[in-house]
């Protein structure tokens, strides 16, 4: 495996992502001709059809495989916490992060279930990111050190990512970038994440708008973006979807947070419209917060699965990797008609 390139510099990042991989032409190829083959009608098995075609695709192998997912999951914490945007204290992430390394969380139990690793990735939790509202969340060198740290969740071995995140008031974070990329009200934007309804919510919605007013025309890209209205996890985040592209590796991406930190790499060559960089990534679950239904169709993305979950910490990216697996059974499992003896759709 080549040595990768860990960038230093926002630049530098960009410059990786102008490098980007495309889709392996001859897996896809191969993993058509194989399905049209299998002892079902065409397009039988839905999605899971094109799961297995988009696994192969970006694998650039056939068959596809899925025996060494991982679910990274990165841990933050914000400036704007201080501003009573979340239900819950600051404090609540880093006992969280406990939490995942001493297996009690939901995210444990689903990699249990689907025989996936976990890494958990605690980011400078006693240094928040600077009040988005009165200035850059991030520098450019820490948020060019964040995306670089999210790189390493990329080792080889690994044939699929699933990315989440844990980091209070992050959707707030997730609201302004998602209201900067693609304009609208703070109220399209902004929903209860941990719970916080009326003058919680009412000011949650304020610290968006002002977040947004104060860095929305002064950003470059995506990246910029992403350093003054993001946090460290949410880059971390981007630097995992990057590091997996590189590596031929299949992203799973999770809810709200998650989606909108992925809509900042989309818009890095072309602000607010998806340019491919996305392409190697499905987005698992639908959320419950009201924005990230919007986001995704912003982001022209449908996801795998809708369950009215809003947990983070990759919980519904997590899950899907239960159905990617299914999927790649049948489409490795099955008999061709020849192999069955059964008979193929005669020609008319």
């Amino acid at each position: 495996m080549a040595e990768r390139r860990v960038p230093a510099t926002l630049d530098e990042m960009r410059a990786i992502v102008a490098q980007f991989p495309g889709p392996d032409q001859d897996a896809a190829q191969e993993t058509a001709a194989r399905e049209a083959a299998l002892t079902k009608p065409a397009g039988a098995l839905g999605r899971l059809e094109e799961i297995t075609h988009w696994m192969a695709t970006w694998q650039g192998k056939h068959p596809p495989t899925c025996v060494h997912p991982r679910a990274a999951v990165f841990a933050g914490n914000h400036g704007v916490a201080a501003l009573g945007v979340s239900a819950y204290p600051a404090t609540v992430t880093a006992q969280m992060v406990k939490n995942f390394v001493d297996g009690g969380a939901a995210v444990n139990q689903l990699c249990r279930a689907v025989d996936a690793d976990l890494r958990v990735y605690e980011m400078a939790l006693d240094e928040p990111t600077a009040d988005f509202t009165r200035e850059a969340a991030m520098s450019e060198e820490e948020c060019a050190m964040a995306l670089a740290y999210g790189m390493m969740a990329v080792e080889p071995g690994i044939d699929l990512l699933a990315v989440g995140e844990m980091g209070i008031a992050n959707t707030t974070s997730a609201a302004a970038l998602a209201a900067a990329l693609y304009g609208g009200d703070a109220a399209q934007w902004v929903g209860p994440g941990t719970g916080v309804v009326g003058a919680a919510l009412e000011r949650k919605r304020a610290v968006v708008e002002q977040g947004v007013a104060r860095h929305k025309s002064a950003a470059r890209d995506g990246f910029d973006l992403l350093r003054r209205l993001g946090g460290r996890e949410l880059a971390a985040m981007v630097g995992a979807i990057i590091a997996a592209r590189t590596a031929h590796v299949p992203v799973l991406l999770d809810g709200y947070a998650c989606s909108a930190a992925a809509a900042c790499l989309a818009a890095v060559d072309a602000p607010g419209s998806e340019v491919g960089a996305l392409d190697h990534c499905l987005v698992a679950h639908c959320s419950a917060e009201p924005g990230h239904r919007l986001l995704l169709e912003k982001l022209g993305k449908k996801p795998l699965i809708d369950f009215g979950m809003r947990l983070g910490e990759a919980s519904g990216a997590t899950l899907a990797i239960a159905i990617v697996k299914a999927a790649i059974a049948c489409h490795t499992g099955m008999a061709t008609f020849a192999e069955a003896g059964v008979s193929g759709k005669e020609s008319s």
